[in-house]
Order: structure tokens, then C-alpha cells, then sequence
């Protein structure tokens, strides 16, 4: 009887041995292949440098509008300038306004996209940005979008303020294009808002 026992354990065992042997175990080469597909996010970071090295361009163009407001700051107004004072001023503010608008999109996406897309951002300061790590693909669109409206409403702006020299062709396409960024905004919005209420219920 005692032998019987030991014989009967011994094959449960060599049974209980077996089964875990055919358990599904990943192939090394499926590994690789995840492996490989997920280090391939960091393929996104000389994209993030683009933008980080557009900035550059965006400074050199402020910096050229400075120098315009104050070089009409500073010169005396002409007799045959199409525009008044006040609104060549206002058109030179406007410009510096869309540059700024342009530049702070720009670090919205680098830094958004690069901690949603690529890696997690290990930076510890008081300076940290409220909005980081919070914003997840849906809101970083629904920001970049309400940017994209900001701006098309400065450039609409200064075409009214060229009224003077802007066709009345000019005019409706700028205006066209205006509308055609609010409803996409809003369109953007409507659909994460339903999408979010789908996924509450």
C-alpha cells in the first residue's frame, strides 16, 4: 500500500510537472518584437526637437516685429500712409500677440506629446507647468485647437485693419477661414463631450 501511495504521488507529480511544461509561453521572438515596437516611441523625440529648434525661428520673427513697432514708434507719420497711427500700431501688436500665441502652442504640444507619447517627465520644480500631466491626448487637442481659433482671430483682425488694402475677396476668404476653425473647434468639443458621457454611463 505504501508503495502504491509513493507510485501514485510520484506520477501526480510528474503529471503536475508536464502540465506547467505546456503551459503558453511568450516566443522570444514575440518579445523582441513588443520590445522593439515599444522603444520605437522614442523615434518621436527628434520630432519634439523640431519643434523645440522652431521656437528659434518664432523668436527671430518676434524679434523683427520689435524692431518694426519701434522703428514706427520712433519716425515721424507720412503724409501718404494708407493706414492711420493708431491702427499700424495695433496691426504691429497684433503680429507680436500671434507669435506669442504660436510660440506657447508650440511648448504645449512638445511637452504634452512627449510625456503622452513618449515618456513620463521625472522634473521636479515649482515652475512646473499646472497644466502638465494632466492634459491627455483629447485635451491637448481641444487646446491646440482653441489656440489655432485664437490665432485665426488675430489674423482676421488685421485683415479688417487692412481693410484699406485688402480685397473684398481677401476679406471673406480670411472671415470663411475663421468660421471654418470655430465650427471644427466646436465640432472637437461636442465629440468629447459625448464620448465622455458615453463612458460615465
Amino acid at each position: 500500500m505504501g508503495y502504491e501511495n509513493e507510485g501514485k504521488a510520484g506520477s501526480d507529480a510528474g503529471g503536475g510537472r508536464g502540465r506547467g511544461g505546456d503551459a503558453p509561453k511568450a516566443r522570444f521572438g514575440e518579445e523582441a518584437l513588443e520590445r522593439t515596437l515599444f522603444a520605437s516611441r522614442w523615434m518621436l523625440a527628434p520630432f519634439y526637437l523640431g519643434l523645440v529648434a522652431s521656437l528659434v525661428a518664432l523668436l527671430v520673427q518676434f524679434g523683427r516685429e520689435m524692431v518694426h513697432l519701434f522703428h514706427h514708434m520712433t519716425s515721424a507719420p507720412g503724409q501718404e500712409a494708407v493706414l492711420s497711427s493708431e491702427a499700424q500700431t495695433t496691426i504691429y501688436v497684433l503680429s507680436l500677440i500671434d507669435i506669442v500665441l504660436m510660440a506657447n502652442l508650440v511648448i504645449m504640444v512638445v511637452l504634452s506629446g512627449y510625456e503622452n507619447s513618449v515618456s513620463r517627465l521625472n522634473v521636479v520644480s515649482e515652475d512646473r507647468p499646472s497644466w502638465l500631466g494632466k492634459l491627455d491626448a483629447s485635451g491637448l487637442k481641444q487646446k491646440v485647437f482653441n489656440s489655432i481659433v485664437a490665432i485665426s482671430a488675430i489674423q482676421l483682425l488685421r485683415v479688417f485693419l487692412q481693410a484699406g488694402q485688402a480685397t473684398e475677396k481677401e476679406l471673406w476668404a480670411s472671415g470663411a477661414i475663421h468660421v471654418v476653425f470655430v465650427l471644427s473647434a466646436l465640432c472637437l468639443s461636442l465629440s468629447d463631450r459625448i464620448s465622455s458621457a458615453g463612458k460615465k454611463s
